[in-house]
């Protein structure tokens, strides 16, 4: 395989990563009683759950405090840091940035926050899935979130988005440069100790799939999956689709 090319700053610095973790909950609060629903064979048989993109733990917390045994895992030191502190009950957060790093084995593959789409090109998010099948095994379970194309296409024109607290403020820009991209201009605003407030910056690039191909690609590697609107009970962003398979054998 010939290696990859230098990857960008990491998504997710200090500021943006606190924003995340205090306001953005919602989505994993959402998806995870779908999600343990699925893993119950895992959890009775103590099986090992590997959670990508963990982020600062918001799905973590919910799958530890299932009693699901979970390795945790995300591309951000600064999420990984708050993840520590959030679910420390974690049989291990570490960090794992795909498609480079072996996925360890495990009996779960999970992951909200379509963490896949952050990588630089669709043969990468390919590559990702594959390890994670590859990861998985025999009767293990899939469950993660990804963009589709019609992400961008429901976006196309969508004017900024300012979120405001009295701590933190954050405005997003958005843009969809070609059907396969979608593009977030995020700039957070954070209080400082001494009252003052500090600006950051970051652009994040997400790569957009044609999500219909994945069960074929993942069939290829052994997971028999389907693509849902949702996990369980909840209702997914329009664009944004559940990936659920089962590791044959």
């Amino acid at each position: 395989m010939e290696p990859h090319p230098p990857r960008r700053p990491p998504y997710y610095r200090d500021d943006l990563a606190r924003v995340h973790h205090l306001g953005f909950g919602f989505h994993a609060d959402a998806c995870a009683p779908g999600i343990v629903r699925l893993l119950d064979p895992v959890r009775r048989r103590r099986g090992v759950v590997v959670e990508i993109g963990c982020g600062s733990g918001l799905l973590t917390s919910h799958l530890v405090g299932a009693g699901l045994r979970v390795v945790a895992t995300d591309a951000s030191d600064a999420m990984l840091g708050l993840a520590r502190d959030h679910v420390p009950g974690a049989m291990e957060i570490r960090r794992l940035t795909l498609p480079e790093d072996p996925v360890p084995d495990a009996d779960a593959v999970v992951g909200v926050g379509h963490a896949l789409n952050y990588l630089d090109e669709r043969s990468e998010v390919d590559e990702a899935l594959v390890a994670m099948a590859r990861a998985l095994r025999p009767g293990g379970v899939m469950a993660i979130d990804l963009c589709d194309l019609e992400w961008g296409a429901v976006r196309a024109g969508e004017p900024a988005k300012v979120w405001r607290t009295d701590d933190w403020v954050l405005v997003t820009e958005f843009s969809v440069p070609e059907p396969d991209r979608y593009v977030r201009m995020m700039t957070t605003f954070t209080r400082q100790e001494d009252g003052t407030w500090r600006r950051d910056d970051e652009r994040h690039d997400n790569v957009l799939v044609e999500t219909s191909k994945v069960p074929d690609l993942l069939g290829r590697h052994g997971v028999e999956a389907r693509v849902a609107r949702s996990f369980g009970d909840e209702t997914l962003p329009a664009g944004l689709v559940a990936v659920v398979g089962r590791k044959f054998g």
